[in-house]
């Protein structure tokens, strides 16, 4: 047997034709209707990148105990329980947080690998002297506007490159058995950077300055600037189902479709207006980032063209790949197959945790959101972790100073964790801090907060239980005001 799956990041489920949207072009994506299984209550579980990334190895969720950081040496992985029993795992990837402090761990887990640079910040084109910034909205980075120069060509590209890459393993490897192909691309995450081909698309006339990459705040735009940066995702949504097509299309010509999983997949998604904000991790985590998109065929059952309602996340999706090559699953994951979901849509997860390392903790049963807030004060918290590293440095021996060992975790194979005091997320201000209850079937846009006192209490209860399964410290009880069962 064989699997490809194909992720990205910042895919949004609302930008997709398979939900909804008349607008954006993406026949490849809206293909995948009638050759997969399309799950339509799958949810993230920690984010962002990394912490995503990890929950994929290990089939837990991440963000209750750490923030973004490496691979931790007690960690389950998926990819290494596949290379136990002799499946071999390609990476191909222009993700670049996996060749930085807080993510350099997790591609060493596959049999091979490939880097492909020069997405967003990105330091890889040597230029000393400072490019020409030009008038511009929102963020430009001086790593971004070095790297375009290089990019002006559609093979120069640094998705055209990770998609060959990719192809070049199935070109290779078709006809050998016992593999995984993981072709994954940072898009269309910002910067929303395409090519004339990709934007003429959409036929937007703009001439008002650069506008392809918004920070992460409310937005303030004007409406025209507003809808052309919508138009930008757009863009490079099409170039996105433009390369998902030709892996469809080699599985049609190499008649892969009776023995190869395929799996489309995101991380998270991304604010585009909505709610009045742009991006994502300093506001709340609304459905349009926290409800993603996931697609799966599995030759095995032949389902396709069929979807689903049964509660899923991220979690599940490790557990899914080892089941499907008939790998044991390591008794620490909490994420299992989806292969009964597939078969006929069997109730998966009661409720399902997801948020940020100390931001909200939010539950959801499938009916209702229930976003938990912390006490004033954001406190206490700490990190549990063996690999002390943020995103691009190690933690400061100021962080270090009060460091302290703690008794090993559930999920440790018995060994002691470093707990190193936290001021939780960085960019979350006090005010965006409130406890909110949606209920998402009658108000799927999350613009009318519930006040249902009864509600409320069997989302806590939920939320409280889910916590408890994951061994959830019990600081994070006390941050969100809430009382543990039998304290």
């Amino acid at each position: 047997m064989k699997a490809i799956m194909v992720m990205y990041d910042s895919l949004n489920r609302h930008m997709l034709p398979n939900h909804g949207c008349d607008w954006t072009l993406a026949p490849n994506f809206a293909q995948l209707a009638e050759r997969t299984v399309t799950f339509d209550n799958h949810y993230v579980g920690s984010m962002p990148c990394m912490p995503a990334r990890r929950e994929m190895h290990t089939g837990r969720y991440n963000f209750l105990h750490r923030s973004w950081g490496p691979h931790e040496p007690f960690d389950d992985s998926t990819f290494m329980e596949m290379k136990k029993n002799n499946i071999y795992s390609h990476l191909a990837s222009d993700h670049y947080h996996y060749w930085e402090d807080g993510g350099a761990t997790y591609h060493h887990r596959y049999s091979s690998w490939v880097n492909v640079r020069g997405q967003e910040g990105d330091p890889w084109k040597g230029h000393v002297a400072d490019p020409e910034v030009p008038e511009h909205h929102g963020r430009l980075a001086r790593p971004f506007l070095v790297n375009k120069q290089y990019m002006q060509e559609e093979h120069l590209t640094p998705q055209a490159q990770t998609f060959a890459e990719g192809l070049e393993f199935l070109e290779t490897n078709h006809e050998e058995d016992d593999w995984y192909l993981q072709i994954e691309t940072f898009d269309p995450h910002e910067p929303f950077f395409t090519l004339k081909q990709w934007k003429d698309k959409y036929n937007y006339e703009w001439d008002g300055p650069v506008f392809e990459w918004p920070e992460y705040e409310r937005v303030t735009e004007d409406p025209d600037a507003q809808e052309y940066l919508r138009y930008q995702y757009a863009a490079l949504l099409t170039q996105c189902d433009h390369y998902l097509g030709k892996v469809i299309d080699f599985m049609d010509d190499h008649n892969m479709w009776d023995d190869t999983m395929l799996m489309v997949v995101t991380d998270h998604g991304f604010l585009l207006g909505e709610h009045d904000w742009w991006g994502k991790m300093c506001m709340p985590w609304y459905n349009e980032t926290a409800h993603i998109p996931l697609f799966i065929w599995d030759p095995r059952l032949g389902v396709k063209g069929e979807r689903r309602t049964s509660l899923t996340q991220t979690i599940d999706l490790g557990p899914s790949i080892l089941e499907f090559f008939d790998v044991d699953i390591p008794k620490d994951m909490m994420g299992t197959p989806l292969r009964q979901v597939m078969e006929d849509d069997t109730p998966h997860h009661e409720a399902a945790l997801f948020g940020m390392f100390g931001g909200h903790v939010n539950v959801t049963d499938g009916r209702y959101i229930y976003m938990r807030a912390p006490e004033p004060g954001n406190s206490p918290l700490n990190h549990y972790t063996l690999m002390p590293s943020h995103l691009r440095r190690p933690f400061s021996t100021e962080e270090l100073k009060d460091m302290a060992w703690h008794e090993p975790l559930s999920f440790s194979k018995n060994c002691p964790v470093m707990r190193i005091p936290s001021n939780g997320p960085v960019g979350r201000t006090p005010e965006l801090f409130e406890t909110r209850l949606f209920d998402i079937e009658n108000d799927p846009d999350q613009t009318q907060p519930l006040n249902d006192p009864v509600v409320e209490q069997e989302m806590i209860d939920k939320m409280v239980r889910v916590m408890r399964q994951n061994d959830a410290p019990q600081e994070q009880f006390e941050r969100l005001g809430l009382t543990i069962p039998g304290n």
